[in-house]
């Protein structure tokens, strides 16, 4: 088949780069990078400017007004925690979270990874404002971390990737239930009752068959996140809520699926063409029949997980770095350094993350407790400790949500670009002298 030079030049190209397993990591780290940049460049005033032109949306009279870098935060980022909802209900129905067999190894993982950095990030923060920030070091950058892996190749053993993915899975689990719990300002009961209601719509939607993505956008986002937006509770929490709503059943099993296209493939097969690139009115119906069958044969759950994944990776995370990473690294740098917001965030990241998953771990291995899953050893799990240490992502976004004094929010962005660019090189490292062992 001959193939258009657009989609050979153009086209093609570019779904290569998305469909790399490592891009999306890529291009989050030129994000940043870019935004720390311009941050210190002749920019910088207009760099910083930008996220505080106000923007306001709404009608009749009624509008709600925050400024760019909030909308990002409450707003783009809900697509992101929307997207993580959907992943999370995949695995917990059809994934390693399933199996509580499979499952307990990276639970407990992740709850040491959680609880080690917390206690460590206190340990510098035990009282005042700062003490608000533990919270920070808890996170776990699902796609810088699996990017860092998939660096590695093939030879990375498959336990190991489904292992990290399923701990950072169980991880984001814990960030969602901080922020909804902790991070929270004063709630209005009015706003967040009528969210309640938009919940319990979209809920017995998908118990009476509802299967159209349309409706639920609507209903989550012109209803359910718009209530937790003006409740006071997180918009991103809502944005979870309405994922774990979403239909994750299909219209016809895989048997009848296959045996009906095959009946429509044999139909079109016998079907007369019209010998021209277009397809006669005949063809043309067997195709949508297809389209449908396939469409019924498929969960809207992972439609929209499919559809929405190359739109998170490439455009939402990509502007919550830019907008978020522009530390300014002024000749007082070593001084924002050597502070106890600094230290509870990269030591709560570096030793936590590792004590909390490799300790842990390895301590219950040793006990016989548990076995550590096929193809790993524990230079493989101190590896993961080290990837599990790459905060970014989420770790910018709690310590956006613990800080409104600025030095602070620096302070906190400082500890975390450090921590995780050192816990990128060394997890690396580690992990790929384990794959020569």
């Amino acid at each position: 088949m001959k193939t258009a030079p657009i989609d050979r030049w153009v086209i093609n190209p570019i779904q290569k780069f998305i469909n790399n397993s490592t891009t999306s990591g890529i291009v989050l780290f030129s994000s940043a990078f870019l935004a720390i940049l311009i941050a210190n460049s002749p920019w910088a005033d207009e760099y910083h400017h930008l996220w505080e032109l106000d923007f306001s949306v709404g009608f009749n009279g009624n509008f709600i007004t925050k400024n760019l870098h909030h909308w990002i935060n409450d707003g783009l980022m809900a697509i992101f925690f929307f997207v993580v909802g959907l992943e999370l209900k995949r695995e917990i129905i059809g994934g390693e979270l399933r199996n509580p067999k499979n499952a307990i190894l990276p639970i407990i993982a992740a709850i040491g990874g959680m609880l080690l950095p917390a206690l460590i990030y206190y340990f510098f923060n035990q009282s005042g404002v700062t003490s608000d920030g533990w919270g920070i070091p808890m996170a776990t950058d699902i796609a810088f971390a699996l990017g860092v892996l998939y660096l590695l190749g093939d030879k990375v053993p498959l336990s190991l990737k489904v292992f990290l993915t399923a701990l950072a899975i169980v991880d984001d689990i814990g960030a969602v239930l901080v922020i909804a719990f902790f991070y929270t300002s004063d709630i209005n009961f009015v706003s967040l009752a009528t969210g309640g209601v938009f919940m319990l719509v979209l809920i017995v939607s998908n118990i009476v068959g509802i299967r159209n993505t349309i409706y639920y956008g609507i209903i989550g986002i012109g209803g359910l996140w718009l209530a937790f937006l003006m409740s006071g509770v997180h918009a991103t929490i809502a944005a979870v809520l309405a994922a774990m709503t979403i239909p994750a059943d299909v219209k016809i099993s895989e048997k009848i699926y296959t045996e009906k296209l095959k009946l429509l493939i044999a139909k079109f097969q016998k079907a007369k063409p019209n010998n021209n690139s277009t397809v006669t009115s005949n063809q043309l119906h067997i195709i949508e029949d297809i389209r449908i069958c396939s469409k019924r044969a498929l969960t809207p759950l992972q439609r929209l997980e499919h559809s929405m994944h190359p739109f998170v990776a490439f455009v939402v995370m990509p502007i919550f770095a830019f907008s978020n990473a522009g530390v300014v690294l002024s000749g007082d740098m070593f001084s924002q350094l050597n502070t106890s917001v600094f230290y509870g965030v990269f030591f709560g990241l570096i030793l936590g993350k590792v004590l909390g998953v490799f300790g842990l771990v390895f301590l219950l291995v040793k006990l016989k407790w548990i076995n550590l899953p096929d193809g790993m050893n524990n230079i493989h799990l101190l590896g993961v400790g080290f990837l599990a240490s790459i905060g970014f992502t989420m770790s910018l976004f709690i310590g956006g949500l613990a800080f409104v004094n600025k030095e602070f929010i620096a302070q906190a962005k400082m500890g975390v670009l450090f921590a995780s660019i050192v816990a990128s090189f060394i997890g690396y490292i580690i992990i790929k002298y384990a794959n020569r062992k």
